[in-house]
């Protein structure tokens, strides 16, 4: 496969999980401030803004709630934004466009055409609904109809690496405004965990065993670990040569390493160090995209075309 068109799909997953787990993390913060009155909102939307990479404009002294809707959802120059990665997404199909299929191209670029550049007080759950629907339509075309060869390996890798990203930083959140931050039933709720999580556990959520389950379940598609697991027999599967001794592929090695710090270490320790374990697999997934970018998709100077000589 060219690596250009391996680079797209690559970049289809990670933009079209990105607006997703985006989606999801906004409303679940932004209603948190509509419910609580007692959250100082300046505090609450600098965190936010700055766990999801994201910065305040420059010379705003308070920021509120429209400040980081606009930041996060609506505004197009903002690699952190929802809007960014629906017009990425859609981008990026547009260049492979000869591998992609016409269900995902035209939902793509429906979205995309659909996408507000405001949004209505009254209408922001719907919008992150709308944008969760799309995600979800998206990501259900490419299993439904795409052969599982290289092209659904690079997809499926990049909305792996991201998935685990996002589900780090919404539970990063969690100790954003620390005794008025969300439940665990709240972010359960959020990662569409709830119901599995109470097949999983039969009671209501307790820290620890939220927490395990959103980072150490096995079977659950949006827990940290079977992120990185599926990101692993991706990676594998494109690139199938075993070494004998250790491992010489960055990737495979980056998301072991953070695979089994998780797995070892007691739960109760990665609790009482949540947001710093959390940086630790948003750095791993940042290595392990580049890491990806340098073996896959070297980047090379545009081919110009040269007149014969006559």
């Amino acid at each position: 496969m060219l690596s250009r068109i391996a680079e797209s799909l690559f970049w289809i997953g990670r933009y079209i999980e990105r607006s997703d787990g985006t989606a999801r993390i906004l409303d679940v913060h932004l209603q948190l401030l509509l419910e609580d009155p007692w959250i100082d909102e300046d505090t609450a939307c600098r965190s936010l803004l700055s766990v999801m990479g994201s910065f305040p404009p420059d010379g705003l002294e308070i920021v509120r709630r429209e400040d980081v809707l606009q930041r996060l959802a609506v505004d197009r120059m903002n690699p952190a934004s929802i809007a960014y990665a629906l017009t990425s997404a859609r981008e990026n199909a547009r260049r492979a466009r000869e591998i992609v299929s016409t269900e995902l191209w035209e939902t793509l670029n429906t979205t995309n055409a659909r996408m507000p550049r405001r949004l209505q007080t009254d209408k922001v759950h719907e919008f992150f609904q709308w944008v969760r629907e799309r995600s979800a339509l998206a990501v259900g075309i490419v299993d439904s109809s795409t052969s599982r060869d290289e092209a659904w390996q690079f997809f499926t890798l990049g909305r792996s690496i991201e998935r685990a990203d996002m589900t780090a930083r919404m539970l990063a959140t969690r100790s954003l405004t620390q005794a008025s931050g969300p439940s665990w039933t709240t972010i359960l709720r959020s990662c569409g965990a709830y119901e599995a999580y109470l097949r999983t556990y039969r009671g209501m959520p307790s820290a620890r065993n939220a927490a395990e389950f959103l980072l150490l379940d096995r079977l659950f598609p949006r827990s940290i670990i079977y992120s990185i697991q599926r990101a692993e027999e991706c990676m594998s599967a494109i690139d199938p040569r075993a070494d004998r001794v250790g491992h010489s592929n960055t990737v495979l090695r980056a998301l072991g390493q953070i695979r089994n710090d998780l797995e070892y270490r007691p739960i109760s320790e990665i609790l009482g160090e949540l947001p710093e374990h959390m940086d630790r697999v948003q750095k791993v997934t940042r290595e392990a995209s580049e890491a990806i970018r340098d073996r896959f998709f070297p980047t090379q100077a545009e081919p110009s075309w040269i007149g014969e000589i006559s």
